[in-house]
C-alpha cells in the first residue's frame, strides 16, 4: 500500500504511488519553463550566444540544439529523456519544446516527467545586416570596368555572378558609367569575387589599401582595400584587326577577324577562312587590339546571290577550322542603296543560316576611315570590302514572342536611357543564336506570354522549354526562411 494514500501499488524504494511521489518532489524544478531567442529579419538568422548567428529551418534538429543549449545548465542535475518541437503557427513568435526528463529520487526511485518550455523569438539585426543597412560601412570594393560602347560582357558577367551566388555577401552593389563596383565587408569576400572574374572574363586587376586607423596600443591597423578589374574591351560581334605578329603566332589568320563570343577567352573567327582562335586575357595584354567599329555602325544589306565553299585549301601552319559554320561567297548590296547597282563581295561565315533575299548586319570597310594602328599599315587588297556580322530579323516580332526571362541583380542604379534597353535586347538575342553561352546562364520560363505556334515562324532562333528553369516563387515564414529556400 502507497505510504501516502494507501493505495494499492506494485512494490517501489519510496513505497509510494506515482501521484503522491509527484506531490512530493518536482524534478523540473530549478529548469526554465520560458526563455528567448533572437531572430534577424533581414538574413533569416538565430543568434547563438555570444556572437554567432547561424541559419536555422523551422522545427530543425539545428534550432532544437540551439534552444537545449539555453537550458543546458539546467538540465545538468536531471537525465534527458526525449526532446521535441510542439507546432506552433509560424507567425506567432513562439517555439514550444516538449522535453522528457527522468531523475533518481527518494531511495532511488526513478521518476520520469514531461514538460513544456516555451521561448520567445524576438527580432534582433545581426551586425552584417547592420552594415548593409547603413550602406557606407564597407572595407572592400571591387571596381569592375570595360571600355566599351556596349554592355553585352557585363550582362553576361551579370547572369554568372546571379548562378554562383557571387553577390550574397555585397553589402551594396552599385552601377556607374563604364561598369560597376562591389562593396564587401571583409577583404576576403573582395578577393573571392575577384578570382571568379578572373577565371570566368578576360580581364586584368590591381589592388591598393588605404589606412582607415591604427591602434599604437594593440597594433591594429584598419584598411580599406580597392580592387580594380578592367575587362578586355571586346564585345561579342565586334570586328577587330590584330597585329601581324599575334596573327601569325595564331595560325597565320588573316589580321581583320570577327568575335564570335567572349567567355573565360575571347573566341575570334576569320571569315574569309573559317580559322578560329582563342585568346585569354593575358595574351591580350601583351598583344592588344581594339574593336575597328561601334555596334551603332552596323549597316543593314540584302544577300543577292551567295554560293557555299565547301572545299578551301588550308595555309601553311593554319590552325583549327570551326565546324558549326559554313564558308561561303556572296554578293551583298545595302539596303540604303537599292535604287543603285553597287554591290559589294564578300566572304563570310554565315553560309550555314544566309539565302538570297535574306536581310543581314554588317560592317562596310571598303567606305570608312579606319582609325587603327595595324589596319592603316595592311595591305588595303588584304582589307576586305565588308564584313558581315549577324542574320538581321524583326525585332519586335521576336520581343512578342520571348516566353522567357533572366533575373537581374538589385543594384543602385543611375538613370537608364534607351540605349540600355537595346543593349539588353541585344544581348537576349545573343542568347538565343549562341547555345555555348546559354549553358552558362539561368534562363526561367516566363508564364505570363503563351507559347505560340510554329506556323509563323520567320526562321529566328529560340530557346527550347526545355532549356527553361520553372520561377518558383515560395513564401518564406517569419522566423524560419531557409526550410523555404531548401525546397527550392
Amino acid at each position: 500500500l502507497c505510504c501516502q494514500c494507501g493505495v494499492p501499488i506494485p512494490p517501489n524504494p519510496a513505497n509510494m504511488c506515482v501521484g503522491c511521489l509527484r506531490a512530493q518532489v518536482d524534478i523540473t524544478e530549478g529548469i526554465p519553463k520560458q526563455g528567448t531567442v533572437h531572430f534577424c529579419k533581414q538574413c533569416e538568422r538565430y543568434l547563438q550566444p555570444p556572437g554567432t548567428w547561424i541559419q536555422c529551418a523551422l522545427e530543425s534538429r539545428e534550432l532544437l540544439a540551439l534552444c537545449l543549449k539555453k537550458i543546458k545548465a539546467s538540465l545538468s542535475k536531471v537525465r534527458l529523456i526525449d526532446a521535441g518541437f510542439i507546432w506552433t503557427e509560424p507567425h506567432s513568435k513562439r517555439l514550444k519544446l516538449k522535453l522528457t526528463v527522468q531523475k533518481e529520487v527518494i531511495n532511488g526511485a526513478v521518476l520520469q516527467q514531461v514538460f513544456v518550455v516555451e521561448y520567445i523569438v524576438q527580432s534582433q539585426m545581426c551586425e552584417d545586416c547592420h552594415r548593409i543597412e547603413a550602406k557606407d560601412f564597407w572595407k572592400a570594393v571591387v571596381q569592375v570596368r570595360q571600355k566599351t560602347v556596349h554592355k553585352k560582357t557585363f550582362y553576361y558577367l551579370e547572369q554568372l555572378i546571379l548562378k554562383h551566388r557571387l553577390h550574397q555577401n555585397t553589402l551594396r552593389i552599385k552601377e556607374i558609367h563604364d561598369g560597376l563596383d562591389f562593396y564587401y565587408s571583409s577583404k576576403q569576400h573582395a578577393q573571392k569575387m575577384v578570382d571568379f572574374l578572373q577565371c570566368t572574363v578576360p580581364s586584368r586587376s590591381k589592388s591598393s589599401q588605404r589606412l582607415i586607423s591604427h591602434d599604437i596600443h594593440s597594433n591594429v591597423y584598419n584598411y580599406k582595400s580597392t580592387f580594380s578589374v578592367e575587362i578586355v574591351p571586346i564585345c561579342k560581334d565586334n570586328v577587330v584587326c590584330l597585329s601581324p605578329k599575334l596573327a601569325q603566332s595564331l595560325g597565320n589568320m588573316s589580321q581583320i577577324c570577327v568575335c564570335i563570343r567572349v567567355t573565360s577567352t575571347i573566341h575570334l573567327i576569320d571569315p574569309r577562312t573559317l580559322q578560329i582562335a582563342e585568346i585569354d586575357g593575358s595574351t591580350y595584354w601583351r598583344h592588344p587590339f581594339n574593336s575597328l567599329f561601334h555596334p551603332k555602325q552596323l549597316e543593314e544589306f540584302i544577300i543577292m546571290d551567295i554560293n557555299r565553299v565547301h572545299e578551301k585549301k588550308k595555309g601553311a601552319g593554319a590552325g583549327a577550322r570551326s565546324n558549326k559554320h559554313t564558308l561561303a561567297e556572296a554578293w551583298v548590296r545595302k539596303t540604303s542603296e537599292l535604287d543603285t547597282d553597287h554591290q559589294y563581295f564578300c566572304c563570310t561565315h554565315l553560309g550555314h543560316i544566309l539565302n538570297p533575299g535574306d536581310l543581314v548586319l554588317g560592317f562596310d570597310l571598303a567606305n570608312c576611315n579606319l582609325n587603327d594602328e595595324f589596319a592603316n599599315k595592311m595591305n588595303p587588297q588584304h582589307i576586305p570590302d565588308v564584313v558581315l556580322i549577324k542574320k538581321s530579323y524583326d525585332r519586335s516580332r521576336r520581343q512578342r514572342r520571348r516566353n522567357w526571362k533572366l533575373k537581374e541583380l538589385e543594384r543602385d542604379r543611375e538613370a537608364t536611357d534607351t540605349d540600355d534597353e537595346r543593349q539588353y535586347q541585344d544581348f537576349l538575342e545573343d542568347l538565343e543564336e549562341d547555345e555555348t553561352i546559354r549553358k552558362n546562364v539561368n534562363i526561367y520560363r516566363n508564364a505570363d506570354i503563351p507559347v505560340e505556334s510554329d506556323t509563323d515562324d520567320d526562321g529566328a532562333p529560340r530557346i527550347s522549354l526545355a532549356e527553361m528553369l520553372e520561377d518558383l516563387h515560395i513564401s518564406q515564414d517569419a522566423t524560419g526562411g531557409e526550410g523555404a529556400e531548401m525546397l527550392t
